[in-house]
């Protein structure tokens, strides 16, 4: 597990637990779940750190923990070299948050009005906010649209002035969880290269994600969770390098179904197969050491489902991930 540099550390998380209790009074049983299973992780400064999961492996609740909305059960965590139980409001006024999705705006006001609000609950002096305003209004593209009321926005420039509510106080780190989800690929690809111009302007980063290319393009390292557990943290290079003895099958066909996947699935030296059937071209990825062999196999067993194109290429970051999470 590659550890991130010597020096002052953005986050340094030790042995991180949560657990849920949930009783049953009827039944006079308690239930115990962990969220979090002793997660451990250290985020260099200036560094754009990954966290990527299945849902419900412990993303989301490892955010809030560290961004304060949360208590830990156990372990230690510290931010900017802050601990977060006992340094909670220094923590929050040199953090910024963006949570994916529509919620954290006042919609029937305007983006400068939205602004300028958090600028003064974030304590910037009131002779910089105009111009602070101004400045993040022209870094997220909303020029023309910002004294538009907010329920007007699309949903891509409610996540743009997100942004720039996370960024008005200048904050030194900032979360950013699953930040494109739902966003059209114009929208990611802008909000991509707003994370870029963040890191580029010193910002340390911390991004949850589900889409493994934007981890891919982004992220200096990537930590896989799941389960509650830490189970692999390299850079995505070093993630891809971990799954450099199979290769990928990929098929994209006609007329498959669960049938078809099944019998894949049999066929010796395949060890895993991703297919999407849900539209009518289905694409099918095959994992296998053996791809030379296991192709011809899978062209045998088609049978009247029509393999319009096949190919075989190396393991992407998102091969890597599936391995490890299943694993």
């Amino acid at each position: 597990m590659q550890e991130a540099g010597e020096g002052s550390s953005a986050v340094d998380v030790k042995d991180l637990r949560r657990e849920y209790v949930t009783r049953s009074f009827l039944k006079k049983t308690t239930k115990v779940t962990a969220a979090l299973d002793g997660i451990s992780l250290r985020v260099a400064r200036g560094e754009l750190f990954g966290l990527i999961g299945p849902n419900g492996a412990g993303k989301t609740t490892t955010i809030k923990i560290l961004t304060t909305l949360l208590s830990p059960t156990s372990g230690s965590a510290k931010i900017l070299d802050l601990d977060i139980n006992k340094d909670m409001y220094e923590i929050r006024r040199r953090i910024g948050i963006v949570f994916g999705g529509e919620r954290g705006l006042y919609n029937r006001v305007t983006a400068v009005e939205n602004l300028k609000y958090f600028a003064d609950l974030y304590g910037v002096p009131p002779s910089e906010i105009t111009g602070r305003v101004k400045k993040m209004i022209e870094m997220v593209g909303l020029e023309g649209r910002e004294n538009e009321r907010v329920e007007k926005y699309s949903r891509g420039m409610k996540q743009r002035l997100h942004i720039a509510k996370a960024l008005i106080h200048d904050p030194e780190l900032v979360f950013l969880d699953e930040p494109t989800i739902g966003l059209d690929p114009g929208g990611a690809r802008d909000i991509r290269n707003m994370v870029r111009g963040m890191k580029k302007d010193g910002k340390s980063i911390f991004l949850t994600t589900h889409n493994m290319f934007e981890a891919d393009e982004l992220c200096d390292r990537v930590a896989v969770i799941s389960r509650g557990k830490i189970v692999a943290l390299d850079t995505p290079a070093g993630l891809k390098k971990s799954a450099k003895d199979i290769s990928v099958i990929e098929l994209q066909t006609y007329g498959a179904d669960a049938n078809f996947v099944q019998r894949i699935e049999k066929i010796g030296g395949v060890t895993r197969v991703v297919a999407d059937l849900d539209s009518e071209r289905q694409s099918i990825r095959v994992q296998t050491e053996f791809p030379t062999e296991v192709l011809p196999t899978i062209v045998g067993l088609a049978g009247d489902v029509n393999i319009i194109d096949k190919s075989i290429r190396e393991p992407t970051l998102e091969d890597a991930y599936l391995r490890l999470v299943e694993e």
